[in-house]
């Protein structure tokens, strides 16, 4: 009897200690584990077999992690105001450094963001930030990495999604769009009746050397001017013409 008590206890014991001794690690998961608190390496995915109370595991998902940047006041560097947030992606790469080196990884990532886009957004001016957000994101992601690298993060992308401004800036913006549409027409308006001087220029220049051209270009004219339903017609005449009946009439008159 006292034998069947021993192997009736020793399977409780075998089932009690089941659970502290085999753990099983889905794909995307790492087990950190410590022995008698010293880091001894990171198993997985599969099953691990621990020496119950002589290891200690930590499990770390490897899936990417979508992290919310709250909406944060940053001055750039024209001195405009502006609340931007961002969604930051990241994913535990050494799942043994994310455990030993930082306390807590999410909370020290989503600081550390919230930071660094401050600091990025605030060197650079409105205009930037409102037509150069895929350069900014870039320049964002780069400077979160590189201090994550040392925790084991790996921050893949950061996107800018909203940029906040008061109602006076918007209203600023928009005069300034509007006075920039105005000194482009005045520009175009410009080149264009410089480049009708210059042709009228080149025109009168063969008008010139071909006195037989002026006379086609007044039929062409008469032409244009009939073709309108005028009540009243001034014919132009050239003075090459009357210069005939101007020299008989002062002859007449001299005699």
């Amino acid at each position: 009897m006292t034998l069947d008590y021993l192997w009736i206890a020793a399977i409780i014991f075998v089932l009690l200690m089941l659970p502290l001794a085999v753990r099983i690690l889905r794909e995307y998961d790492r087990g950190v584990v410590f022995t008698l608190g010293r880091f001894s390496g990171v198993r997985g995915p599969g099953l691990i077999l621990l020496v119950p109370w002589v290891q200690q595991l930590v499990r770390v998902s490897l899936r990417t992690v979508v992290l919310e940047v709250p909406s944060q006041d940053v001055i750039t560097r024209d001195n405009v105001s502006v609340k931007v947030s961002a969604v930051v992606y990241f994913r535990v790469v050494d799942g043994g450094r994310a455990i030993i080196q930082v306390e807590d990884f999410f909370t020290a990532t989503s600081q550390l963001a919230q930071t660094t886009l401050r600091a990025v957004l605030g060197k650079h001016d409105l205009d930037h930030l409102l037509a150069e957000r895929e350069r900014l994101n870039v320049e964002i992601q780069q400077a979160l990495d590189s201090q994550t690298d040392s925790w084991g993060i790996k921050v893949s992308n950061v996107e800018i999604k909203n940029v906040d401004i008061s109602e006076t800036m918007i209203r600023a913006i928009a005069r300034q769009a509007e006075a920039e549409r105005e000194r482009r027409a005045k520009v175009i308006h410009a080149e264009g009746e410089l480049q009708a001087s210059q042709k009228l220029l080149e025109a009168a220049i063969v008008l010139a050397r071909e006195p037989k051209a002026i006379q086609l270009r007044y039929l062409e004219t008469l032409t244009v001017i009939g073709a309108d339903k005028n009540t009243t017609i001034v014919f132009p005449l050239p003075m090459d013409l009357l210069t005939p009946f101007i020299e008989k009439f002062s002859g007449q008159s001299k005699s």
